[in-house]
C-alpha cells in the first residue's frame, strides 16, 4: 500500500523544493518529502552533471522507500547575460556615475564593464536601461559607439563580478538554448526527468525547439515555459498553448517589467494557464526570509495564500531549501499556509470547462469530468478517483478546483510522477487499473488505512482515456461498505 502523507495532512497545492547543499543528502530529501514536497527542482545553473546524477538517484531511492511517486524538474539555466570580472571583484555605482561597456572578456579599468554576450554593444541603443544586481542597480545608455556603450547610473548600488544583466525592452538575438542547455536537456532526457523548464522563453518556437530535442531522444518529459521576458508576455497565449506547463519566474520577470505590474501580470498568466488547462508554478521569494529565519514575514504568507487563491497549481521554494538554514521548516510552513487557504475552495462550485481542449482530452471526457465533479460535490463524496493513461483527464479534473481530494491512478509510472504537479491530485502507486471492481476494493482498503475513508463514505470514480471498460469514459459512484 502507498505510504503517502495522509490525505488529511496533504496540501492540494503542490510544493516544489529546489535541491542544494542544504538538502541534497538522501535523509534530508526524505524529510522534505515527509513534510510535503511533491517535486524536486534540479537547478542546472549550479553544480556539475555527476552531482545532479547522484541527487536524481537519491530521489528515486526515497520514492522507492516511501512507495510514492516523486517528480523531478530539471531547470535549464538559459542564455543568461552576465557581467565579466570587475576590477577588485565589485564596484559601487554612485548616483550619476558613468561607466562604459566595452568589448572583451576583462578590463582592469574600474570605469569599464565587460560581459559574456559579445553582441551587447551592438544591440543596445541610446535610452535603453541596463539592470544589474537583480534589478537593484540601473544604468541608462547615454551614447553608443562602435566598441562601447556609455552609461550613467540611474539607480545606485553595489555590483559584483558575474552578476546577471537584464535588458528590459531590448531585443536580443541570443538563441533560446545555449550549448550547455542542450547538453543538460539531453542529460535530463537520458536520466528520466519528468519536467524540464526552459528559461527566458520569448516565443512558442523556443518551446517547440526543446520539445523536438526531447522527442528525438525518446523522452516523455513535459516542457515548462518560464515566463520572465516581456516578449513572452507579448505572445502569452501562444507560449502557454505550446508548453506543457508554465512557471511564473518572478525574479527576472520583476526586473524585465515594472515591478509594480507583477501582481496583475501573475494573475493574468495564471488565468490563461487555467483556461488552457496547463499547470502553473509560482516561483521566487515565496518564503525568502526563511533562509535565515524559522518564521516567514506576514507579507510572505499572504503572497503564498494569494497565489493559491489566484489558481496556481504549485508554489516553489528556491534558496529556502537549497541553501537556507531551515529547509524542512520552510516546507512545513508552505504546507500549513496552503492547508489554511484551500478550504476557501470548499464552497465554490466546480469551475466550468473552457472552450480550449488541450492535447489528449476529448470533449466527451471533459463533459464526464465536469459531471463527476458536480456529482461528487452533491453527494458529499470523500474522494474523487481518476484512472488515466497520459494524465490529461487528471489535469482536467484538477483544474475544476474541487476541494475534495482527487486520487490519480495509472499503469504508467511517468504519468504518476507527472501528476505530482497537478493541484489536488494525489498519485497512488500500485493501484490496479485492469477493472473498476478491483480498483474500488483497493481504494477502500487504502482509504480506511489512511483514515480518509470510513464506512458509508462515497467514492466517485472517473475512468479515463483508454483505460475504462471498452475504451469508453464513465462515472461510477461507490459507497464504502
Amino acid at each position: 500500500m502507498s505510504n503517502h502523507l495522509s490525505v488529511a495532512m496533504a496540501a492540494r497545492t503542490k510544493i516544489i523544493a529546489t535541491v542544494g547543499p542544504a538538502c541534497r543528502e538522501q535523509d534530508q530529501l526524505q524529510e522534505l518529502v515527509e513534510a510535503g514536497v511533491d517535486l524536486f527542482r534540479l537547478n542546472m545553473a549550479h553544480g556539475e552533471l555527476d552531482q545532479h546524477a547522484v541527487v536524481m538517484k537519491r530521489i528515486r531511492d526515497v520514492s522507492r522507500k516511501l512507495n510514492r511517486p516523486i517528480a523531478t524538474l530539471v531547470d535549464l539555466a538559459g542564455p543568461k547575460i552576465r557581467l565579466g570580472e570587475i576590477s577588485g571583484g565589485s564596484v559601487e555605482c554612485t548616483p550619476n556615475a558613468e561607466f562604459r561597456f566595452v568589448r572583451g572578456e576583462q578590463s582592469n579599468n574600474p570605469g569599464e564593464l565587460v560581459c559574456n554576450y559579445v553582441k551587447l554593444i551592438d544591440e543596445l541603443a541610446v535610452g535603453d536601461r541596463v539592470m544589474l544586481a537583480d534589478g537593484t542597480v540601473a544604468l541608462s545608455v547615454m551614447e553608443r559607439g562602435a566598441d562601447f556603450a556609455h552609461c550613467k547610473v540611474a539607480q545606485p548600488g553595489l555590483i559584483r563580478s558575474r552578476q546577471g544583466i537584464n535588458l528590459p525592452g531590448v531585443k536580443i538575438s541570443l538563441p533560446a538554448m545555449s550549448e550547455a542547455d542542450r547538453a543538460h536537456a539531453a542529460w535530463a532526457a537520458e536520466n528520466g526527468a519528468d519536467f524540464i523548464s526552459l528559461s527566458f522563453v520569448r516565443s512558442p518556437d523556443d518551446v517547440r525547439e526543446l520539445k523536438a530535442l526531447l522527442k528525438a531522444r525518446g523522452s516523455h518529459a513535459r516542457v515548462i515555459a518560464k515566463i520572465e521576458k516581456q516578449e513572452a508576455l507579448d505572445h502569452l497565449e501562444e507560449v502557454v498553448s505550446a508548453a506543457d506547463g508554465v512557471m511564473v519566474a518572478r525574479g527576472d520577470l520583476g526586473v524585465e517589467i515594472d515591478v509594480a505590474r507583477m501582481p496583475v501580470v501573475q494573475k493574468q498568466i495564471v488565468n490563461i494557464c487555467n483556461e488552457y488547462k496547463k499547470p502553473v508554478i509560482i516561483a521566487t521569494q515565496m518564503l525568502d526570509s526563511m533562509q535565515h529565519s524559522q518564521r516567514p514575514t506576514r507579507a510572505e504568507t499572504t503572497d503564498v495564500a494569494n497565489a493559491i487563491l489566484d489558481g496556481c497549481d504549485a508554489c516553489m521554494l528556491s534558496g529556502e531549501t537549497a541553501v537556507g538554514q531551515y529547509p524542512r521548516a520552510a516546507v512545513e510552513m508552505m504546507n500549513r499556509i496552503a492547508r489554511a487557504t484551500e478550504p476557501m475552495f470548499r464552497t465554490r462550485p466546480p469551475l466550468r470547462p473552457s472552450d480550449v481542449l488541450p492535447d489528449g482530452l476529448q470533449p466527451i471526457t471533459q463533459a464526464a469530468v465536469y459531471g463527476a465533479g458536480h456529482i461528487a460535490q452533491q453527494l458529499g463524496a470523500q474522494l474523487l478517483v481518476v484512472v488515466t493513461n497520459g494524465g490529461a483527464t487528471a489535469l482536467a479534473l484538477s483544474k475544476q478546483r474541487n476541494y475534495m481530494p482527487v486520487i490519480g491512478v495509472s499503469g504508467n509510472d511517468a504519468t504518476l510522477r507527472q501528476m505530482c504537479l497537478y493541484w489536488g491530485v494525489i498519485p497512488l502507486q500500485g493501484a490496479p487499473t485492469s477493472d473498476s471492481i478491483h480498483l474500488l476494493e483497493y481504494l477502500e482498503a487504502w482509504g480506511l488505512k489512511d483514515g480518509c475513508l470510513a464506512s458509508g463514505n462515497r467514492i466517485v470514480l472517473v475512468a479515463g482515456i483508454g483505460l475504462a471498460s471498452q475504451g469508453h469514459n464513465m462515472v461510477r459512484v461507490h459507497e464504502v461498505s
